[in-house]
């Protein structure tokens, strides 16, 4: 429970059973299967809430993955933090889309950048041709890996470890805290930020148990979700040097890379038909929700 997500939900339920006589009970990630498993659960109503990434919703809500998109989310916290709370995209635009799917959207939140994990170092998307590298299963992702040279390899969460023990894959991505509490760094040798993206992740409801709850209930639900939203930006602060330091004692030998914004400029490039497939996945639709999230990003900048 020491997870972002396990934070998270223990401020939740902390918010929710100090001002009520409701319990919750949190099913820490893996406990109930993998990642469509838990889905299919909170949208059958056997879950009331989940804590899920786009990543893995990318099939159930195409439109979702644009918060897979590489390049497009700020790197300035103070931004991040403004974007996620004050979007009209977020809080306008993908509650109807989830609604369609038997989910209230009750947030979206920033779980720290995200970093490429390989066996070897590399510095430009020739460098990473032939290297398979895990992906969420996200048909965006895969085009976004396939733009940086690598060979995607979508697999469930559980498979991972062992996959890299084996070599049957070379690397993964995800924000730093996960990288050291998941001992990922255990069957990595270099630990590459490129600058990419955030990982985001998106705080839902069954939308049937949602609309059946009282008025003063639906007001308690979204008086913890803001308390754990706030809760949980403030928490991250710092966060990110904290696992580093953990890994460095860990593995004294293991390389942590930031490629300078030169050698950025070559994944950018090369990534930049990325969002020209994202319209031709999801459509009007898709292009709607794009040119909303870049309104929302620039109404951000300085914030």
């Amino acid at each position: 429970m020491t997870e972002v997500q396990g934070v998270y939900a223990t401020k939740f339920k902390e918010v929710i059973e100090a001002n009520s006589d409701h319990k919750v009970q949190i099913y820490p990630f893996g406990t109930l299967g993998e990642s469509v498993d838990v889905m299919e659960q909170a949208q059958a109503g056997i879950l009331q809430f989940v804590d899920q990434s786009p990543g893995f919703t990318g099939s159930l809500i195409p439109e979702a993955q644009v918060f897979l998109m590489p390049y497009v989310l700020p790197e300035k916290q103070t931004e991040i933090n403004y974007f996620f709370k004050n979007s009209k995209v977020i809080n306008e635009h993908f509650p109807k889309l989830y609604a369609d799917k038997g989910l209230e959207l009750l947030s979206m939140f920033p779980e720290g950048r995200v970093h490429i994990t390989t066996q070897a170092p590399f510095e430009s998307p020739a460098e990473l041709n032939g290297v398979k590298i895990r992906v969420m299963t996200s048909p965006l992702l895969v085009e976004t890996y396939r733009s940086f040279g690598a060979v995607p390899t979508p697999l469930p969460w559980g498979e991972v470890f062992g996959a890299l023990q084996t070599k049957m894959i070379q690397g993964q991505e995800n924000p730093m805290f996960f990288i050291e509490s998941t001992k990922m760094y255990e069957v990595t040798e270099v630990i590459t930020d490129i600058g990419h993206n955030i990982f985001t992740t998106a705080v839902m409801a069954n939308k049937d148990f949602y609309d059946g709850l009282s008025d003063d209930d639906q007001a308690l639900v979204q008086k913890a979700i803001a308390e754990a939203t706030d809760f949980i930006l403030d928490y991250q602060q710092g966060l990110e040097d904290e696992s580093i330091a953990k890994i460095k004692a860990a593995k004294p030998r293991i390389q942590f890379v930031s490629l300078a914004e030169d050698k950025r400029a070559a994944f950018r490039e090369a990534s930049a038909p990325v969002k020209a497939r994202f319209v031709e996945m999801t459509g009007q639709s898709g292009k709607a929700i794009l040119e909303q999230m870049e309104a929302d990003l620039q109404d951000a900048k300085g914030k």
